[in-house]
């Protein structure tokens, strides 16, 4: 009686009106890939250049917190002498920082 029959069978709704409610879930979408995956990329694309430029003479620290100077440079693996004597072979990607030369004398 107070509900015209237009409204009462749903039809009333616009195609503006659909497209309306996908407008949240869009906006989410943009703000976690700007806040979450965007700087997830970035930081992963400066981790490959600086595995790419390690070169034998380099000091490098592992994810396991192992400090050495690289003496040999593979495809997949780095050759790491971690103290007189003593080598460790590490894969490249194990390898988290690049040190300032001289770093190692001072730890």
């Amino acid at each position: 009686m107070f509900i015209s029959s237009a409204f009462a069978n749903g039809t009333a709704t616009s195609g503006f009106d659909n497209y309306m409610q996908f407008l949240p879930m869009v906006a989410v979408f943009a703000l976690f890939w700007f806040l979450m995956i965007r700087p997830q990329q970035k930081k992963m694309k400066e981790h490959q250049t600086m595995l790419a430029a390690i070169a034998k003479g380099d000091e490098v620290v592992t994810q396991g917190g192992i400090a050495g100077r690289v003496s040999n440079v593979g495809d997949n693996f780095l050759t790491i002498e971690i103290a007189q004597g003593v080598e460790i072979k590490v894969q490249k990607a194990a390898v988290t920082a690049r040190l300032e030369k001289g770093s190692l004398k001072s730890l």
